[in-house]
């Protein structure tokens, strides 16, 4: 966001003037249209990744389609040779959602043309220093030190190349490195592919809990039942950080086993009723946000929606059809992406990763989601650009439309705005964006109606302590941030370590001894010696260990 749209010719020119008539210069936090960088822009990764030696990482996991989008920094760098894994589903959703971005993308390339060096004039110390002190803390971080996560976006190339090197899995399906780790992916809940990890190696499992959520309309269960009873436990869901129901320090010693805080596990409790209050709460924002929508466009407004999560898309378009119906309106739904066609085809032929009940509509004989049935009816129209001769013919206002991005710098949603920014009538409804006046900077004065709404997208924080007592890990790495959100005081069930970001954390083995598969009749060669009084027995072997799948065997011995 620190950077601007592709500029209309007015912005161009007063930026120009701006620039000619004298240096800018340092105005603490006063923050303008002309504060953006007008240039291409470049995308924030992973602190110091250019520092990162590629050919010493061994594997990569990941956990949801979204998570593929910085892979091709990594991938494309020299010396990279890690085994990539992810689930199909992802793999798939994740590769559309690159491929979108590289054509959006392309538009600031038209304009500006081919860079002409590695270091763009932007990022130099100078100009740095007089930018705005939040679009500094942007590029920089709030330390001044993260200017090397700043790189300029992969190519068609190498998000063909990133994905040649994945290797994709199944729910439940096990993946097995150098004979030594056996690797298996869960559904986490949150979206179509998402998932979790169990690692099982020679000294013990972990589990890697990612973001995850009970209750999904669209995606698999979250199969928290799987990870149950491992050696270690990575809880990586950090999306209590935004909860509101925030612990207070003086409830940190509450008794976390009472019941008017915690519940005593999920065993204690319905699937039904754990679940009911994530489907009722999304379920009354899904309802409020099309209710909100149908005003408008009553009104003669048009609504714009630029969010990214791919099934809260596929619940409002069933919702607002239905509102629509139910009005007896007829307003035409618009959805302006490059890959939206085949997006929407994909969905059609994955019920393995979707929910129960989008799998029994599909055993019913119905589409497995209502944008088959409106793309019949006409009701809605994909077209795959803002200029494309299929949106010229059909384009009528007042409308509703689904673009890409929710950055609102790229993509359709800046000529959209553009349109719209100065009709009170209209609507724009964003997921929730930790600084949406800055989203909304270029395209100042916004006279349109603006709907942030924030989705459950995680674990709630009520529920992550009788999650991990249900889970019955040996030892839980916790993340730092959330330290003071949840206490273990009182747990006695498993240890838990603190990690932070870049930060080694030393975790002693729980494993208390290993198994060895030995041939019977070589086995039956062995000497005994008995210890009564420790109650076992010991003998001496000397021979060749083989390491296959996790699994050590003896081949021969003396």
């Amino acid at each position: 966001m620190a950077f601007s749209p592709i500029p209309t010719s007015l912005d161009a020119l007063s930026f120009e003037e701006s620039n000619n008539n004298e240096k800018r210069q340092k105005i603490e936090d006063l923050l303008d249209v002309k504060s953006l960088i007008f240039a291409e822009p470049w995308y924030k990764t992973v602190n110091n990744l250019h520092l990162w030696n590629a050919s010493l990482i061994d594997v990569i996991l990941i956990s949801s389609p979204m998570g593929i989008m910085g892979l091709p920094f990594l991938t494309r760098r020299k010396g990279f040779s890690a085994m990539i894994y992810v689930t199909e589903a992802s793999a798939r959703l994740g590769q559309l959602m690159m491929e979108d971005l590289v054509s959006m993308h392309a538009e600031f390339r038209q304009f500006y043309g081919p860079e002409e060096s590695n270091f763009p004039p932007w990022l130099r110390q100078e100009e740095l220093e007089i930018l705005p002190s939040v679009l500094k803390d942007i590029l920089l971080g709030k330390d001044g030190v993260e200017s090397g996560g700043l790189m300029p976006l992969y190519s068609a190339a190498d998000v063909k190349d990133c994905i040649l090197k994945m290797n994709t899995l199944n729910y439940a399906q096990e993946a097995c490195y150098n004979g030594t780790l056996v690797i298996k992916a869960f559904s986490s809940g949150v979206e179509i592919g998402s998932c979790n990890w169990i690692l099982n190696g020679p000294k013990g499992d972990i589990a890697y809990l990612s973001s995850s959520c009970f209750f999904s309309a669209h995606a698999m269960t979250f199969d928290y039942r799987s990870l149950q009873g491992t050696s270690s436990l990575i809880y990586s869901d950090f999306s209590s950080l935004n909860d509101a129901q925030d612990i207070e320090d003086g409830d940190n010693n509450t008794d976390p086993n009472s019941d008017s805080l915690f519940p005593l596990s999920f065993q204690d409790l319905d699937e039904p009723i754990l679940n009911s209050g994530e489907n009722l709460e999304e379920m009354e924002k899904l309802a409020f946000i099309c209710s909100c929508a149908i005003e408008c466009v009553k009104d003669g407004g048009s609504v714009l929606i630029p969010i990214n999560r791919l099934g809260t898309i596929l619940q409002l378009l069933e919702e607002m059809t239905t509102l629509l119906e139910a009005s007896a309106m007829e307003v035409p739904i618009y959805i302006i992406s490059s890959v939206a066609e085949e997006l929407l085809a994909l969905l059609n032929i994955i019920p393995e990763w979707l929910c129960k009940q989008r799998q029994e509509r599909l055993f019913a004989g119905e589409p497995l989601f209502a944008h088959v049935k409106l793309l019949k009816a006409k009701k809605i129209h994909v077209v795959p650009d803002i200029h494309s001769h299929q949106l010229l013919m059909n384009w009528q206002e007042p409308c509703i439309v689904f673009c890409p991005h929710w950055s609102l710098r790229i993509g359709p949603v800046v000529h959209l705005l553009r349109r719209w920014c100065g009709d009170p009538k209209s609507l724009l409804i964003l997921e929730d964006i930790v600084n949406p006046e800055l989203a909304l900077l270029p395209f100042k004065p916004v006279s349109m109606k603006v709907l942030q709404c924030l989705f459950p997208s995680g674990i709630g924080l009520q529920k992550v302590q009788p999650l991990l007592k249900t889970l019955q890990p040996k030892t839980v790495m916790f993340p730092e941030d959330l330290r003071l959100k949840t206490s273990f005081l009182c747990e006695k069930s498993f240890s838990v370590s603190y990690y932070t970001e870049a930060e080694p954390l030393k975790v002693s083995c729980q494993k208390d001894s290993s198994e060895l598969k030995i041939a019977a009749d070589l086995a039956s060669q062995f000497y005994w010696k008995t210890f009564k009084k420790e109650g076992i027995n010991v003998t001496r072997l000397n021979g060749n260990l083989l390491m296959e799948n996790a699994i050590d065997n003896i081949l021969d011995g003396v």
